[in-house]
């Protein structure tokens, strides 16, 4: 008899439907895995057989073959026991082979028949309720799947409270979904004293989703202004935080996404992160620091001590917003649409303004240092900004200015009007305007547009740096609620890049 159950092998952030074939034939007693299954899979028949054992069912003295397919398709995790098991029982009788087809299964066994938690039970989820099915899967990860409304979900906390809801004598009742989290941010704009110009260049920054270089001596405040960013984004969009949910059960994240939040991610990885943890990879190809921080912020303090070939893999997500992590055996697309604030000395002693501090290699070691980073990578970042050192007699002020609640509402507002020109379609975000989008939206009138050539041929812009140009000032007139884009919103624009000819 020939018995099967649907489990999901992960693919970037899609969950492909495997269906888990199990065959008893006369023979020899063994028990034969096949299908592409990872060292993982092929351990998992030990424990499927020490796990039925617990719940009473011995194996039959047969040949038992159980089959992954699609074949050539490659199969990672212990989330495969669960179907393994189900096939199986389903072949001896025990199980209704009706009611195995019904569901999606991933879990991992343990040796006493008890379920432990997996990654990625919301992409699981979504998988089975676009194939109409339900899904089973551990009691711990039951909130997380819960959030999949379309989609029928089974948490027992082991293989008897399985069979136990079968055979209806105790019926597992429907997990509920995890908590929604508000925001936490504690950090407040008005925190920051003085750098009048820097925070309008972050308001700038979050309205639109431009990326952002801050230099400054050490202490100007780089850091405390790129860890204030969240506090004045608007909340995740349900759509949002189901992506960011998604991405965060596929890379394993502490809590997975059983509590849904609708706080934007900051990730701030150390300079000696390696390629593959920024970008994503690894024997599993997880994804990385810049999937892990879709629809947030990236934060790279000390931008030039990262290793160059790591900067250079940001070149092709900073414009396109998603990452392909290429293997021999599949490649993997993760979303990476975020927001890069970076932060950087001015040289590597950090005080190359101050001739009373600088090193004796001023000013060379201030152009030794920048010319860490390459051109194309610089002329990727729409705001560059220069922040002077704050003086005592400001600290010693009293905080003052817009504090991150009322600057999140004009960011807010100026997000809405950016939604409403696209209309449901394209980005929303205006650093993703390009083609006829960007001239629609972003076309100054005439004094805007001499200004602007004036500043192209000066500082020598490229393509891409002319239309970053159009990008900020379209942002900074939606700040000031201007339907177009003027002399004074491109001469604004144009400063945010002379940091850098």
């Amino acid at each position: 008899m020939v018995s099967s159950v649907r489990s999901v092998a992960f693919l970037g952030v899609e969950a492909r439907l495997v269906t888990v074939e199990c065959a008893l034939s006369p023979g020899l007693p063994a028990f034969h895995l096949v299908g592409l299954p990872d060292k993982a899979i092929s351990e998992s028949k030990e424990r499927v057989r020490a796990a039925l054992t617990a719940v009473g069912l011995a194996l039959p003295p047969q040949r038992i073959t159980v089959n992954l397919s699609p074949a050539d398709l490659p199969k990672t995790g212990s989330h495969f026991d669960l179907p393994i098991a189900l096939a199986l029982m389903a072949s001896l009788g025990v199980l209704p082979d009706d009611e195995a087809r019904a569901y999606v299964a991933m879990g991992e066994l343990g040796l006493d028949g008890s379920l432990r938690p997996v990654q990625g039970a919301l992409p699981a989820a979504l998988a089975a309720a676009e194939a109409g099915l339900g899904l089973i899967c551990p009691a711990e990860c039951g909130a997380e799947a819960a959030w999949v409304g379309a989609c029928e979900v089974l948490a027992p906390a082991g293989l008897l409270d399985f069979m136990n809801h079968v055979a209806g004598r105790t019926p597992l009742s429907a997990p509920e979904p995890g908590a929604v989290s508000r925001r936490s941010c504690t950090a407040d704009l008005i925190d920051v004293k003085g750098q009048e110009s820097a925070r309008r260049a972050l308001e700038v920054a979050a309205a639109g989703g431009h990326h952002i270089l801050m230099v400054g001596e050490p202490g100007a405040g780089k850091s405390m202004l790129a860890r204030r960013i969240t506090s004045i984004l608007p909340p995740l969009t349900p759509r949002e935080a189901l992506e960011v949910a998604t991405i965060r059960s596929l890379a394993g994240e502490a809590g997975g996404a059983a509590d849904m939040t609708r706080e934007r991610p900051f990730r701030a990885p150390h300079h000696t992160a390696s390629k593959a943890a920024l970008t994503g990879g690894g024997p599993q190809a997880r994804p990385g620091e810049i999937s892990l921080a879709h629809c947030g912020v990236l934060f790279l303090d000390e931008l030039p001590e990262f290793d160059r070939a790591v900067l250079e893999s940001l070149r092709q997500p900073m414009e396109t917003g998603e990452i392909t992590v290429s293997r021999a055996s599949a490649h993997l697309t993760y979303p990476a649409r975020f927001l890069l604030a970076a932060a950087m000395n001015p040289c590597r002693c950090g005080y190359l303004s101050d001739p009373g501090r600088a090193c004796s290699k001023a000013p060379r070691c201030g152009a030794d240092y920048s010319a860490r980073l390459s051109g194309p990578l610089l002329d990727r970042f729409d705001i560059r900004i220069h922040m002077p050192p704050v003086t005592p007699d400001v600290l010693a002020l009293a905080p003052h200015g817009d504090g991150s609640a009322r600057v999140s509402r004009r960011v807010g507002q100026a997000r809405d009007m950016q939604s409403e020109r696209a209309n449901g379609a394209g980005p929303i975000w205006n650093a993703a305007l390009e083609g006829e989008a960007l001239d629609r939206c972003a076309t100054p009138d005439q004094p805007g547009r001499e200004i602007l050539q004036v500043a192209a041929e000066r500082q020598r812009l490229s393509a891409r740096g002319y239309h970053r140009i159009l990008r900020v000032a379209r942002t900074v007139a939606d700040l000031d609620g201007a339907t177009g884009v003027g002399k004074s919103h491109v001469a604004e624009a144009i400063s945010y890049r002379r940091l850098y000819a």
